[in-house]
């Protein structure tokens, strides 16, 4: 049967998107029919919705959220809320899948298609170049970025032996120097009813612990956190972690669980306690629930930064396609 392709709306594909996902190779939040409403009703206003559903028949085989800013067609969203970018498709039918878009993206209005965040092993940088090149139109693909991860074991202490030597000694010598300091704990906000609050603290965390992350979270960027962690806690999704250190909250992280991963998409700490490592140890706490849970794979997310190579992450890739007509 010939797959069809059609412009459609949120409203006629959300569950059927949800469960197309979830039964993906590569299932994150970010490729949620909500993370897409949200960020559309919130930050989509300069941009024109090309959302594609690809059917057989009445089932959906694949969604490509896609939208057009003059004559540049891209994903929704960049990379500043957007981890990660795909086309939502049905497992095993990729390959009849993009060639369908692609016969649908050669009659559309576009000069650059210019798709970015595509994690290594992505089915759209696999099949989606060859497409374009045969229509006589130019191709790049070049590295974006990497988004470091962990293979979560059955238990803490395998986690603690695949370390290094060095980041096992240095992880466990802090844990050792924050019980030292006093009355500790850290615990989990769940549910939207108990996040407004939690969600402040959060943000003056963020905000006091680096420079660039004060400057990142503008209003505009605020609003999108608010309503999109709104959202996600109530579809159970969302985990806002804290630190207490004598009754005060001094490093907070937020967090996503998703098909079995967590990911870590912010994170915040006071930096008058910096010397004891609090947004560190927050991290590796986030962790070793995740174990606990029989969660698969920790996802510190986008960037390089020193402190997930610590805790044992590896590199995954984030590439970027670039097609010009």
């Amino acid at each position: 049967m010939t797959l069809q392709v059609a412009q459609a709306e949120w409203a006629q594909l959300s569950a059927e998107w949800e469960s197309l996902l979830r039964r993906g190779a590569f299932p994150t939040v970010f490729q949620t029919p909500l993370w897409h409403s949200v960020w559309w009703q919130e930050l989509g206003r300069q941009a024109e919705l090309r959302l594609a559903s690809v059917r057989e028949g009445d089932a959906l085989v694949g969604v490509a959220p896609l939208m057009l800013q003059g004559e540049t067609l891209t994903f929704l969203g960049d990379t500043d809320l957007w981890d990660y970018h795909e086309c939502i498709v049905e497992k095993g039918r990729e390959e009849e899948f993009h060639a369908a878009l692609f016969d649908w993206l050669v009659r559309q209005r576009w000069k650059v298609l210019d798709l970015r965040s595509l994690p290594q092993g992505s089915p759209t940088l696999g099949y989606l170049p060859a497409l374009a090149d045969a229509q006589g139109y130019a191709v790049e693909v070049t590295n974006e970025d990497v988004s470091p991860g962990v293979r979560l074991p059955s238990t803490w202490d395998e986690y603690l032996e695949a370390l290094s030597n060095k980041d096992r000694h240095e992880l466990r010598r802090k844990l050792r120097r924050l019980e030292s300091q006093g009355v500790h704990r850290w615990y989990a906000v769940n549910g939207a009813a108990s996040l407004e609050g939690a969600l402040e603290d959060f943000f003056v965390l963020m905000r006091d612990s680096r420079q660039d992350k004060a400057v990142f979270l503008t209003p505009q960027r605020e609003t999108f956190f608010r309503r999109m962690a709104q959202e996600l806690a109530r579809a159970g999704i969302l985990k806002l972690f804290f630190m207490e250190l004598e009754g005060r909250r001094v490093a907070a992280a937020l967090c996503f669980d998703y098909c079995g991963t967590r990911f870590l998409y912010n994170s915040g700490y006071n930096p008058e306690y910096g010397a004891l490592s609090v947004g560190l140890l927050l991290k590796a706490m986030c962790l070793k629930q995740a174990i606990e849970e029989g969660k698969g794979y920790f996802d510190f997310l986008r960037g390089n930064e020193r402190y997930k190579y610590n805790l044992g992450a590896k590199d995954v890739g984030l590439h970027r396609l670039v097609v010009s007509r």
